[in-house]
């Protein structure tokens, strides 16, 4: 303790500082001199004698023999930044490490009280993590989700649901696409996990939509002709060329009718054997599909008055688990049936749009504004649709030429001044301009889509991105009126336009098989409706006999059954103001209506349960919802479907 006492009282008094004098000490005080000592070093970069600044000796370092630069003191210099001895970064990590601090960290995430019981910031977190894993080691993303999968317990077949041959490598895509830090990874949190609330419905402002106003004049209104045209409305056909007879038609596990279903409660017996004609659990098999195509031109009256055109909106693959899907069956699938329906209806032409299950893998689609290489990654399937519908006489080369930029989306203007606008629903970009077509020249226009815009809003997400009048989707026979002004004000003189939503089919969940046929005034293309079905719940006594298949039969004619008494004529158009008068002065005075349109839209199967209670009004609310935003606004949930 001595020494560093001693050394401290001499620097202070080598500064000039009085001590205490003590006889083992000099002098009690000492000036230095005035000048800098210029021996202390050999040589400067400046002149030390100056006293405008600081001397600044020119040092060596005796260890590493570096000269250290002026730059380094000079305090007109002072770097503000060091450049060129920067601090190391850790090691690249590779990929598997990557892959590994991800799942970690989603995990963390997971278990951090410091989240408490907000699922939608963690989940939205973990996204963040699976973001930046995907932009760094795409080829990580497919393991990701399958140990994500694992991990939380949210299939028993993960490697098969995530893996890379399955939805992994879409996962990676929307990962490194997607904001995943707003609304993107809100829905995906919501729709996907059930971990966030629905966002909210994007604003939209039509102000400056269309390219340029209203005709003014507008043409003149189209007349009505009194002519009829007879047009077929089919849709989710879902042939199941893989159906096994007599496989387990009421399995535990979904692809019924499938070799290796079972039900649990019987593991080693089949509880119900899959009839040769279909079941309630399965996709339509080949026998049911050609049994209901020879019945529609029978039963359309095809022999006295053909169809002169049939509206297909979308789905033809069966409900296959991602793994059992291909490219290759989608192809197969598409030829089959874009062939049996041209064999089976006639010349007339059938316009068609792709259905979610309509490209592998299913329900999936991306822009072609998402860039290389992945930007026509489904143009295979476009390709072969519409070289399909080409070969089959349908649309031209010039309409294949336009849909092939616009995702198989297209538009036909037939001769009769109809213009079909079919869109595919994922993406519904060229609808403005071609409605500003139409309204240009004073033609009518039906809009064809697959995915419905409205109903009870489980179907279609929240943004009101597709405004479609024929749907199909969700196997139900229903409708949804839409109303100006975004249905603020929900009357009958308000109501705009209807969408149709064709039944399916497939008997696929639970429903009857069926199909639709209107008739049209070729002028105004204003139309009425009749519906036809079969019963699936016979079609077990139609095994082992060959003397006839299923019956097909007329289910009940709209204007009938639910126009009494609304002061309308017999030839005045089924439309949006229509429906209103129909669900304000029959079905909310008269819940018996209600249940007679919840039995139709199981297309009277015996499996639909009665709608009784707050199914009465939710449904009614369903069919004044014609986008899922109204619906999820105005309406009690739970009451859409009978499946």
């Amino acid at each position: 303790m001595t020494r560093p006492i001693l050394c401290f009282v001499g620097i202070l008094a080598l500064a000039g500082v009085a001590v205490s004098q003590s006889s083992a000490l000099g002098p009690s005080a000492y000036t230095a001199a005035g000048i800098f000592p210029t021996s202390a070093y050999q040589s400067y970069y400046n002149d030390p004698t100056a006293t405008s600044a600081q001397p600044q000796p020119v040092i060596t370092d005796p260890v590493t023999h570096e000269t250290y630069p002026y730059w380094l003191t000079n305090p007109d210099s002072i770097p503000q930044s060091d450049t060129y001895e920067p601090h190391p970064l850790p090691p690249v990590a590779s990929s598997s490490q990557l892959l590994e601090q991800a799942f970690t960290q989603i995990v963390s995430i997971s278990q951090n009280p410091v989240f408490g019981d907000d699922t939608c910031t963690r989940c939205q977190a973990g996204l963040e993590i699976a973001k930046f894993l995907s932009l760094a080691a795409p080829e990580q993303g497919p393991n990701l989700a399958v140990r994500v999968c694992e991990y939380f317990n949210y299939s028993t077949t993960c490697e098969q649901e995530y893996g890379f041959y399955t939805m992994g490598t879409v996962i990676t895509q929307l990962m490194t696409f997607a904001d995943v830090g707003g609304y993107d990874g809100q829905s995906i949190c919501n729709i996907f996990l059930g971990l966030c609330p629905l966002p909210p419905t994007s604003p939209l402002d039509l102000t400056n939509w269309f390219a340029k106003p209203k005709p003014n004049p507008l043409p003149p209104p189209r007349k009505a002709t009194g002519e009829r045209l007879k047009v077929l409305h089919v849709s989710d056909l879902h042939i199941d060329p893989r159906y096994t007879n007599g496989a387990e038609a009421d399995c535990s596990a979904y692809l019924c009718c499938r070799p290796g279903s079972f039900n649990s409660g019987s593991p080693n017996q089949t509880v119900l054997p899959a009839p040769r004609y279909g079941a309630y659990d399965c996709d339509a098999p080949y026998s049911l599909i050609l049994a209901a195509l020879e019945a529609i031109p029978i039963l359309a009256g095809a022999n006295e008055k053909p169809i002169d055109f049939t509206v297909f909106t979308g789905d033809l693959l069966s409900h296959d688990p991602e793994w059992e899907l291909s490219r290759q069956y989608t192809l197969y699938t598409e030829t089959v049936m874009y062939d049996l329906l041209k064999r089976t209806l006639g010349s007339s032409p059938v316009y068609a749009v792709l259905g979610n299950h309509d490209t592998y893998n299913e329900a999936q689609a991306s822009p072609f504004s998402i860039g290389e290489p992945l930007e026509n990654q489904f143009s295979w399937d476009y390709e072969h649709v519409t070289s399909m519908w080409e070969y089959e006489g349908w649309i031209n080369q010039s309409t294949v030429a336009s849909a092939l930029t616009h995702y198989a989306a297209y538009s036909v203007r037939r001769v009769d001044g109809l213009r079909i606008i079919t869109l595919n629903t994922n993406f519904c970009m060229f609808l403005t301009d071609e409605l500003q077509d139409a309204e240009d020249v004073g033609d009518r226009a039906w809009i064809m889509g697959h995915v419905l815009s409205g109903w009870d809003g489980t179907n279609a997400l929240p943004n009101p991105t597709n405004l479609s009048i024929f749907y199909g989707h969700t196997h139900e026979d229903e409708f949804s009126i839409f109303y100006t002004n975004n249905a603020t004000n929900i009357s009958a003189d308000n109501a705009l336009a209807v969408s149709w939503i064709a039944p399916s089919l497939t008997p696929l969940t639970h429903l009857n098989s069926g199909f639709r046929v209107y008739e049209v005034d070729s002028g105004v293309c204003h139309f009425m409706a009749l519906f036809l079905e079969a019963d699936v719940n016979s079609f077990s006594a139609l095994d082992d006999q060959t003397e006839y298949g299923p019956t097909y039969e007329f289910e009940y004619n709209t204007r009938e059954t639910y126009g009494a008494n609304i002061p309308w004529g017999p030839n005045d158009p089924l439309n949006a103001t229509w429906w209103h008068l129909v669900t304000e002065r029959k079905m909310e005075a008269n819940n018996s209506l209600v249940a007679d349109f919840n039995t139709f839209q199981g297309k009277s199967s015996v499996m639909t349960t009665p709608c009784t209670g707050d199914c009465i009004p939710a449904k009614i609310c369903y069919m004044r919802s014609g986008s899922a935003s109204i619906a999820l606004q105005n309406c009690i949930p739970g009451y859409g479907s009978v499946q």
